[in-house]
């Protein structure tokens, strides 16, 4: 059986990155966060790649400093992060 896992969607630079990087705090709150939601994820769904249903869609995680956005894909035992938002402060 395959370990779930997490991703940044196209790549960690598009989603994370930018002409402003967000401050590093948030973005260990991010990956702490996925990391949770993969742990869950991968508890609802024991054999994922087996999975056959309609997925949830796209997830708005919110976080201290902003929100992230993300994809829970079972058949790929993946969560991907689709885009991370800072709220100004």
């Amino acid at each position: 059986m395959a370990s779930w896992r997490w991703e940044y969607d196209p790549d960690e630079a598009h989603v994370i990155g930018g002409e402003t990087p967000p401050p590093p705090a948030f973005v260990v709150e991010v990956e702490r966060r996925v990391e949770e939601i993969v742990r869950a994820a991968e508890a609802l769904h024991l054999d994922g790649a087996a999975y056959e249903g309609v997925g949830e869609g796209v997830q708005t995680a919110f976080i201290p400093g902003g929100m992230f956005l993300y994809l829970t894909v079972a058949r790929h035992e993946c969560v991907y992060v689709l885009q991370a938002t800072v709220w100004p402060g």
